[in-house]
């Protein structure tokens, strides 16, 4: 582990629900980044529906962020706070007595970024108010850290919606969204150019990619905007 930060850029990644494709578009986004040149490493603070192995609990999107990262970390920096029910995980926590915390997220937080990796993704859970005990939100921790914000749309039916409401909140947070991914859940989502076109003339934030829908991980493509390569590069 480095302890050499200071060229540390971390970006949090969250949706317009969940099941949007934040893991899927946030491996896309650290495979891109690592073409750009830069040493990667993806983060999850939360996650809910693991497994239980012989090492202890994983969570399979958390694998997939650690697998797409440019820097190796150990997975309990990567994932630090993990449960096996598939639910919400402030409700996961109640049932096993434990409480999930701004300062335990922060100090996790402090771990990652000793790995010095150039771009950090921290990859939210649900979409962006998410609790985490009955007072705070997930979102509170991204606001505390003032951290840059990709946001990731499923493009589905309803999607405009949860795109603009989001949007209309990390704006209400004062926090800066660098950018908006249409990540296309199903190859005949009707008017996905519509759709797609009214979210760029009401989000207030440029589009920087958008993934057109997939038969497999191993086939999808990551078609990046102009602005692209200069949002990731100048901040």
């Amino acid at each position: 582990m480095t302890t050499n930060i200071a060229n540390n850029q971390s970006f949090f990644v969250t949706g317009t629900d969940t099941d949007v494709g934040k893991t899927f578009v946030s491996t896309l986004l650290l495979s891109s980044l690592n073409e750009m040149g830069y040493s990667t490493l993806g983060f999850k603070p939360i996650s809910a529906g693991c497994e239980r192995t012989q090492e202890g609990l994983r969570n399979e999107d958390a694998l997939l962020l650690k697998a797409a990262s440019s820097v190796e970390a150990d997975y309990d920096h990567v994932n630090p706070i993990a449960f096996e029910p598939p639910i919400a995980p402030h409700i996961a926590a109640q049932e096993q007595d434990v409480i999930i915390n701004l300062l335990d997220l922060q100090l996790h937080f402090e771990k990652i970024k000793e790995y010095g990796a150039q771009r950090t993704l921290i990859e939210g859970a649900g979409g962006w108010r998410l609790p985490i005990n009955d007072k705070q939100y997930l979102s509170d921790f991204a606001i505390q850290n003032q951290l840059p914000v990709v946001l990731v749309v499923g493009m589905r039916l309803g999607c405009l919606n949860h795109a603009m409401l989001s949007y209309q909140a990390l704006v209400s947070d004062q926090l800066n969204c660098v950018g908006w991914i249409a990540n296309q859940l199903s190859a005949d989502m009707p008017y996905y150019e519509q759709n797609k076109a009214t979210l760029q003339r009401a989000l207030g934030a440029p589009l920087l990619a958008q993934v057109p829908f997939a038969e497999s991980a191993d086939k999808a493509v990551l078609e990046k905007t102009e602005c692209f390569d200069e949002v990731f590069r100048c901040l």
